[in-house]
């Protein structure tokens, strides 16, 4: 993940639509077929769908696409930063959000305008830099930011921020770990849980109110957490790490997969079925609720950084402009 400085740029602007030249280009026809969003400079470190659809990706130099013909054909929208675009995430169809650097922007048209939203200034912590990674809602009213403060690019602390009005306003809560926060993900508007560095793992049981520091037994970093419900859950990290629980937290426990690749995204699509990207291509697949994965052909030799999954079909995005495509 990268950040760039964004300081200067007005607050507010609205998204201009320039459209790209390229459409979607098919490398392979099997699996995942695996293709390049044109206009991407850099990596892509984020994907969502809304539906079969309209998606949006976002990536380095304040990239951001958006679809709305199922990925055939992408628009680039500038939303006036030159920052990492870190996360994308809508709470629902007209309402969305999404980080950059220190900046969380705000849609409320389904997309098409973006504003700014928060940012988080160095002159509001003694000059050190923010940087934030990931935002999820509970509800329509309560939502939380991940991330990290650096100086000299030395994580120093931990950021959590929430809000408790849709996003209008948000305020520092102060996590139980100093260590860099990456992801967050909640089962219901009570129980999350955020993963992160020096193996943090982090859960609420209260609706955000309180955060409890749970034994991860690891001390690598972890990219990604993903809950189905209240007790089974899993995240992912550095050196082929799969950490899965089936208690809500209480244990973790490690599986053993023989990938020793970083592993930055996990999602689940059932209960028995989901899969794993990383680092060099990877692509893991399990069938059983994660008790064993399967490697799969990625086709490309590309680190991925994110997937999503919108019922049937399965978008990974990452390194210069990587977008693959999955129909199950």
């Amino acid at each position: 993940m990268t950040s760039q400085n964004n300081h200067g740029l007005p607050a507010c602007l609205v998204a201009l639509l320039i459209l790209l030249a390229t459409p979607f280009t098919t490398l392979a026809q099997q699996g995942w077929v695996a293709g390049k969003v044109p206009s991407a400079t850099g990596d892509l470190n984020t994907v969502f769908f809304l539906d079969s659809k309209r998606g949006w990706v976002g990536g380095d130099n304040g990239f951001l696409g958006r679809t709305d013909d199922g990925g055939r054909n992408w628009v680039r929208q500038n939303i006036g930063t030159s920052a990492a675009i870190n996360d994308i995430y809508f709470r629902d169809k007209e309402d969305g959000f999404l980080i950059a650097g220190n900046t969380i922007f705000v849609t409320h048209d389904n997309g098409m305008q973006w504003t700014e939203a928060r940012r988080f200034p160095p002159s509001e912590f003694d000059g050190a830099t923010v940087e934030l990674y990931s935002v999820r809602f509970s509800s329509k009213k309560k939502g939380w930011v991940v991330g990290s403060v650096s100086r000299r690019d030395q994580v120093i602390d931990s950021i959590l921020v929430y809000t408790d009005n849709e996003g209008e306003t948000w305020q520092r809560q102060r996590a139980p770990a100093r260590s860099e926060l990456i992801h967050i993900d909640f089962d219901n508007d009570r129980r999350g849980w955020i993963v992160g560095a020096e193996g943090t793992i982090m859960n609420t049981v209260d609706g955000g109110q309180t955060w409890n520091r749970q034994t991860s037994g690891t001390t690598v970093t972890l990219y990604h957490t993903e809950f189905r419900n209240d007790k089974k859950g899993w995240a992912v990290g550095e050196r082929g790490t799969i950490l899965r629980t089936t208690d809500g937290g209480i244990t973790w426990t490690p599986v053993t997969t023989g990938v020793r690749s970083t592993l930055l995204s996990v999602e689940f699509v059932s209960d028995d079925q989901g899969w794993v990207v990383g680092r060099a291509g990877t692509i893991l697949r399990t069938d059983d609720a994660g008790a064993s994965w399967i490697q799969q052909d990625a086709t490309v030799p590309n680190n991925l950084f994110a997937l999503h999954f919108n019922k049937k079909i399965g978008w990974a995005v990452g390194s210069k402009g990587v977008i693959l495509r999955y129909e199950r």
